[in-house]
């Protein structure tokens, strides 16, 4: 059922604005309680919005989190003043309007607590307080992302937030898809660019198209109810989850590919260069997930865009000065094209932080320009790196071009430690989102409340090291992520909630392209995922 709400249901109030209008009222009779209609022992009861009540509702405070840049100045990408800077900083540069501890009232967890429980405190108080902010919503009021107060990132922000989540770790492995795909395979990346531009706009007409809409899970509510909310959570989630397994694995392979003959006997167990590493990045990474303010890690892995750009640029450096550009490649490989059709959905993977980033910035009708701007500039890098990592290496590439890279050179050192560098910074707000989710499910008081959360974060982060070394394959997991993942998220669903949310008012263009690419989104899907699986087992029988 859809679980729709109306203007008329939505009526959400600050506290500091309730007080301005009973002052205003006082004044001009003189009487605080009768002239404002109601007496202080029975105040009218405030209408939250349904979107916000159900599981998960840390989602957008983490994500907040996970994919904020509190922007530096950058040229024509915007100026942000000092103090802008320093309420990014603050608050992070993409705030949610209403949390639920701003509506301690409007709060509540999927399993019910029980009345000793009910004083507790949310159990994404890990992450820092954030200000509370007067509400743009009105009882009445029209559908409308411009609250002057709530709203504070620039364009230029916006666009380096959509990099940072676009622009990761998928870059390593595009000459990978090129091999896997041949150079007809690279069209599928242009492909994808247009459509999940495409969709990323489709998601902003979802948001606009009720009040209270927010995030990701608060579309999925609106187009097919609770279940559709827990349903799209659950697939952001994994996804997260997953990114996290395929850092673990990156670090092994890239710490190894530096120290080859590293090795440790551990009570009696040989470990290798790849498990040893793969255990040291783990127990680096540990503390660091534990941490309550995970503010600095946000405005740290703000150097991911660098990281990216940095690496491409030592591609191309490593092939003037020694590789060369010599190799020929293969025209269209069938036999594992559904691997390269993964592979480059992967690195689309950002729109679970699009509706994050549209409900955040000051003018909200630069979001298509930002997504362009963002699609564009992740494209040239990635098809830059397609194409010299295919045409440095050949068929010899690997899984990351770092391990392709001659060791002697600078500028393979430099690409190296970049790669090893940045999951460290992102590892604990890529896993927070997921442990927070988990944290609300479970009824505790304050007291117990941050050991259990101890404990849910040092399981999930074991338990990413335990699959990254009984599945030690970077590309072709990345590949089973994109396809099954990154194609429902990126592809199928925008247009599923687009159709189901905004139904009647669909013109027949819109519904034919949707269609179309929830057909190309699902084939690609059950075909990319059957490869990937097909030869994840194939590696491990070998």
């Amino acid at each position: 059922m859809n679980n729709s709400v109306s203007e008329n249901s939505i009526f959400i109030e600050s506290d500091e604005e309730d007080e301005e209008r009973d002052l205003s009222k006082g004044g001009d009779d003189g009487n605080d309680s009768d002239s404002s209609g109601y007496s202080h022992e029975n105040p009218p009861q405030r209408k939250p919005s349904s979107y916000n009540i159900s599981w998960p509702q840390s989602y957008r405070q983490s994500i907040d989190l996970y994919s904020s840049v509190p922007s530096p100045n950058i040229g024509f990408l915007g100026t942000p003043s000092i103090s802008r800077l320093s309420s990014s900083f603050l608050s992070s540069s993409l705030t949610r309007r209403h949390t639920p501890e701003a509506f301690p009232s409007a709060t509540k967890p999927l399993i019910q607590p029980t009345e000793e429980e009910q004083q507790r405190k949310s159990s994404h108080a890990l992450l820092p307080p954030l200000p509370r902010r007067s509400s743009s919503l009105r009882k009445g009021s029209k559908v409308s992302h411009e609250g002057p107060i709530s709203r504070h990132c620039s364009f230029g922000q916006a666009v380096l937030n959509g990099i940072n989540c676009l622009c990761g770790v998928g870059i390593l492995s595009t000459p990978y898809a090129a091999q896997q795909g041949g150079w007809l395979g690279l069209s599928v990346l242009l492909v994808f660019a247009l459509i999940s531009f495409y969709t990323g706009t489709l998601l902003r007409s979802c948001l606009d198209s009720e009040p209270g809409l927010e995030t990701y899970p608060d579309i999925g509510q609106a187009a097919f109810g609770t279940t559709g909310r827990i349903a799209i959570s659950i697939v952001l989630y994994v996804e997260l989850y997953a990114c996290c397994i395929e850092y673990i694995i990156l670090e092994g392979d890239n710490l190894s590919s530096l120290f080859p003959n590293a090795n440790l006997n551990l009570l009696g167990i040989e470990l290798n260069s790849h498990t040893l590493f793969a255990l040291i990045a783990t127990l680096a990474v540990l503390p660091t997930v534990w941490l309550r303010d995970l503010s600095v890690l946000s405005y740290i892995s703000a150097g991911g865009v660098i990281a990216s750009i940095l690496v491409v640029i030592c591609l191309f450096w490593a092939g003037v000065e020694e590789v060369g550009f010599h190799r020929k490649g293969t025209t269209l490989n069938l036999t594992t094209f559904p691997v390269a059709v993964g592979l480059y959905g992967y690195c689309y993977s950002g729109h679970a932080v699009f509706p994050n980033i549209y409900t955040s910035m000051a003018k909200p009708n630069q979001f298509p320009a930002v997504l362009l701007t963002c699609f564009g500039i992740c494209t040239v890098l990635y098809a830059g790196a397609a194409v010299m990592g295919y045409k440095m290496f050949g068929e010899a590439i690997l899984s990351q071009f770092t391990l392709n890279m001659p060791q002697d050179l600078v500028a393979s050192k430099i690409a190296v430690w970049t790669t090893v560098v940045n999951p460290f910074t992102k590892y604990a707000l890529t896993i927070s989102p997921v442990a927070m989710s988990l944290e609300e499910l479970i009824p505790s008081d304050h007291a117990k409340s941050y050991l259990y959360s101890i404990f849910i974060r040092t399981g999930l982060v074991v338990s990413t090291l335990v699959i990254g070394l009984s599945i030690p394959f970077f590309g072709l997991l990345m590949s089973l992520i994109g396809s099954l993942l990154t194609m429902l998220v990126t592809l199928i669903l925008p247009c599923a909630c687009f159709l189901r949310i905004l139904k009647g008012k669909v013109t027949k263009l819109q519904a034919v392209l949707c269609i179309i690419i929830i057909t190309l989104g699902s084939v690609s899907a059950l075909f990319g995922t059957y490869s990937a699986l097909k030869e994840i087992v194939k590696s491990l029988s070998g």
